[in-house]
């Protein structure tokens, strides 16, 4: 039995305020988003958001966020999937939007993948992400160095 790849997020937790991210490094995934989301329909959404910033010149209003998860709520949400078993046919896609702010956005903005201004009231896309693994990286050899390992 192997180790599959998934993250497990506590983050709407009143009592845990961390997040758990567990990966095997030997069979990491092409896709970031397969890492940090354990069910397919979630990394296809998250990918989705991603995409739809991105048109939207890299940064989308709260409204805007709200369109996108209402559509995707009722099912009205068409995209053409890059991968899996529907690549590139034309779908539409169905999320609840509770589910959709719970389990996706409050993820994505928790790790840093999206950043919500508060003063513009608008969602974007984030290195923050990639700059926090760094550090977390650097605070590993940093704690090996204090063991007195090399």
């Amino acid at each position: 039995m192997s180790f599959k790849s998934a993250i497990i997020l506590y983050t709407n937790s009143a009592l845990v305020d961390k997040m758990v991210m567990l990966f095997d490094r030997s069979n990491l995934p092409s896709n970031i988003l397969e890492i940090v989301f354990a069910t397919s329909q979630q990394v296809i959404v998250a990918k989705e958001l991603i995409n739809y910033i991105v048109d939207n010149k890299g940064e989308i209003s709260k409204t805007e966020m709200s369109l996108f998860a209402t559509k995707l709520h009722e099912g009205k949400y068409e995209a053409v999937l890059s991968d899996g078993q529907y690549k590139g046919k034309k779908v539409k896609l169905s999320y609840n939007k509770r589910q959709f702010y719970d389990r996706i956005l409050t993820p994505m903005k928790a790790m840093g993948l999206v950043e919500y201004d508060l003063y513009k009231k608008t969602y974007r896309i984030s290195k923050k992400f990639s700059d926090d693994l760094m550090k977390i990286g650097l605070m590993w050899k940093k704690q090996l160095s204090k063991m007195g390992v090399k």
